[in-house]
């Protein structure tokens, strides 16, 4: 709750008028608590885990339009039944584990200083912010899908996220409960170590799992923004992770790929786009093709 009662008081004590932005903050937040507005979260990851993957559905289900072609496991086709088991799930998972948690951890969120009072935060500050957030959970991310990747890790764990071989947008959270605790360490490490305004933390949420949702969407765009993000993976190399399965030793990266370059966990990966380039030469001398698969030799894959 924001400590003026009016728009006059904020001016005074911020010796300026308030920007556009920051007085539809004030008609929003002046009155409600900072844990309603922190709630906010649960209802921005019903509404992203319910309508961001749909398009993907539509997608998937209409193929006759001319999207197979962007189809990264093109063999693989979802039924829309599972597609909507697989929502289930994960809402089941959200309302007994994600939404009772979000309610729980608000004197964390106090603790570490996330603020909702003014000013708001400029946009070069919120943009910084989030780059430092993307990074810290990528980088404690990736250690840790690697050690889920263990014997121990994936068959009592990660083994679950992994049913799907050929990922779609709604299983980017569908996980084993222990999983997803674990997982939220590195989503609050970044805003623990950093913390801004509240705005910021909810667009952190909101983007990181859109992100991914986009990474297991299964399909791979080229109109899609973030092939401009500098070392983003993206749903052609993550769905080349969730193919190998278990065996997989390449691409743990959750957002991008610096980390699987610097310790060598992208080499089956970069194999299998090798041999993907020589099998499309192939094609176009000889006038054949793949077998209408994306992927090339599962056996020598497998192996890398």
């Amino acid at each position: 709750m924001l400590p003026f009662n009016t728009i006059e008081e904020a001016t005074t004590f911020l010796r300026r008028n308030l920007t556009v932005a920051e007085t539809l903050w004030f008609n929003y937040s002046a009155q409600k608590s900072d844990y309603y507005l922190y709630c906010h979260n649960i209802l921005f990851l019903f509404l992203i885990f319910t309508f961001v993957p749909l398009p993907l559905v539509f997608v998937e289900t209409m193929r006759s339009l001319g999207f197979l072609k962007y189809k990264i496991q093109p063999k693989v086709k979802t039924s829309l039944s599972e597609m909507f088991r697989c929502y289930k799930d994960v809402m089941r998972m959200f309302v007994l584990l994600v939404g009772p948690l979000q309610l729980s951890s608000y004197p964390s969120i106090k603790m570490i200083g996330i603020r909702t009072g003014l000013p708001l935060p400029s946009m070069w500050e919120i943009l910084a912010q989030l780059t430092v957030y993307f990074m810290i959970e990528d980088y404690t991310n990736y250690w840790i899908h690697r050690f889920l990747h263990g014997k121990w890790g994936y068959e009592n764990i990660h083994r679950v996220h992994h049913e799907y071989s050929a990922p779609i947008g709604f299983a980017a959270p569908y996980a084993h409960w222990l999983e997803v605790l674990i997982l939220g360490i590195p989503t609050f490490l970044g805003p623990a170590i950093v913390p801004g305004h509240m705005i910021t933390f909810w667009l952190w949420i909101a983007l990181r799992q859109i992100e991914a949702i986009e990474t297991h969407s299964g399909y791979d765009f080229p109109w899609t923004p973030t092939k401009y993000i500098p070392f983003y993976g993206g749903a052609d190399y993550h769905d080349y992770h969730h193919y190998v399965g278990q065996q997989s030793q390449s691409n743990f990266a959750s957002v991008f790929t610096y980390c699987d370059y610097i310790y060598g966990t992208d080499k089956g990966y970069r194999y299998h786009k090798k041999v993907l380039r020589k099998l499309k030469v192939q094609s176009r001398i000889y006038g054949t093709q793949n077998g209408g698969s994306y992927y090339a030799s599962t056996q020598d894959l497998k192996s890398e």
